[in-house]
């Protein structure tokens, strides 16, 4: 008789496991994210198809961004916008269509080219975020660019996730389907704009009055629900939506009464998605390709590190803080499983591999940039105090 684990002892399994390897993480300062997603590799062939874990961390991953979201009124993000495209657009042109040059370069056809250069274009956001609320950076100069930097590769993420579809299944995408796909962009935003400016910032005294009954989280996660999955439903990416629902409500001015509801929930699911994307990693690569993932990887650390010395420059921040940005979001990640899993199994499993050690080295890199800067630039000097008379 074969034993079926029912499903709630399966999940009070996982959330235990998760503790013992969160603790472990503590104790031993090592990363737990690195830890979830090693574990996942390691059980992935047990749960890789659950799709209660999918669901779980996915809302993990929605309310971290929906909280960032918070932190971030319209007339900020508007401002933060406007000086990120520069380096935005220095992004997609250095992890993407230099990063196709290259593949090229070792013989590979154009379809697998685009989606290999697919693969190491945009930066992991959980993985990003994640790390930046950990390491308690988040009030750092340079959060602002990252998180810019950040949304716009999300903005892009789903339109060259659907060329990617299209060229992979032979059809292309039409001229019309592309304008349309750019117009669901502009208007999705154009609506979290307008709830927030005519609906929510109307709300602070709604809020002070009820957020502290039992069922308030219930409005604020089901906004973030709605908002991120309205996203999906018009083929743009939850985390857009998520980050969206967030910016909405930070016109009301109680993000951080607001946020105390959320947070509970986001650490209960939060490493469930690390947990879910490990699983989703499939190790093993043919020889051939080994070059090729070495040259990639050097040159995925070089782009991105070239994109937080230029582009934070253009965008404001001193040398020493631009190159500490550049350290700081070198790990590609969910966007990057998405892109190879419409790929060829050849391309499939080089990107599996490319993504492991890239979340890898991305995060040894984020926990030493302060280091490494320091290593480069000195010890920041301090500015001495001067006594006035009198004073």
């Amino acid at each position: 008789m074969q034993f079926q684990m029912p499903e709630l002892l399966a999940a009070g399994l996982i959330l235990l496991t998760m503790f013992v390897i969160g603790f472990i993480g503590l104790r031993t300062k090592v990363p737990d994210v690195l830890l979830y997603i090693l574990v996942g590799i390691a059980v992935g062939g047990m749960i890789g198809g659950s799709e209660v874990l999918y669901f779980a961390g996915e809302i993990g991953i929605v309310l971290l961004f929906f909280m960032l979201g918070m932190e971030f009124p319209i007339r900020q993000l508007a401002g933060i916008a406007k000086r990120v495209t520069p380096a935005g657009v220095l992004d997609l042109f250095l992890n993407f269509v230099l990063s196709v040059m290259v593949c090229v370069l070792f013989n590979l056809d154009f379809v697998s080219a685009l989606i290999v250069g697919g693969i190491l274009y945009a930066t992991s956001s959980s993985i990003t975020m994640k790390m930046m609320e950990g390491e308690k950076r988040t009030a750092n100069p340079e959060a602002e660019f990252l998180l810019g930097v950040l949304i716009f590769e999300d903005l892009v993420a789903p339109i060259m996730v659907a060329v990617f579809a299209g060229i992979s299944a032979g059809s292309g995408l039409s001229g019309g389907a592309f304008i349309l796909l750019i117009g669901k962009v502009a208007l999705f935003i154009a609506g979290a704009v307008l709830l927030g400016q005519f609906l929510f910032r109307k709300l602070p005294r709604f809020i002070d009055r009820n957020a502290d009954s039992n069922i308030f989280h219930l409005l604020i996660i089901g906004i973030a629900f709605t908002y991120s999955g309205l996203a999906i439903y018009l083929g743009l990416s939850e985390v857009l939506g998520a980050f969206l629902a967030g910016i909405m409500l930070a016109e009301a001015k109680k993000s951080e009464k607001m946020g105390a509801l959320v947070l509970p929930v986001r650490e209960l699911t939060l490493p469930l998605f690390f947990l879910w994307f490990g699983t989703q990693i499939e190790l093993g690569i043919d020889a051939s390709w080994g070059v090729l993932l070495i040259v990639l990887l050097i040159w995925s650390v070089v782009a991105k590190v070239l994109v937080g010395v230029i582009g934070g420059k253009m965008y404001g921040l001193s040398s020493r803080i631009a190159f500490r940005s550049g350290l700081s979001f070198v790990a590609r990640g969910e966007f990057s499983i998405i892109v190879a899993s419409i790929a060829s199994a050849e391309v499939l499993a080089f990107g599996s591999m490319f993504i492991l050690v890239s979340a890898s080295l991305g995060i040894m890199l984020f926990l030493l940039a302060p280091a490494i800067t320091r290593l480069v630039y000195g010890n920041k000097k301090k500015v001495a105090k001067v006594k006035l008379p009198g004073s």
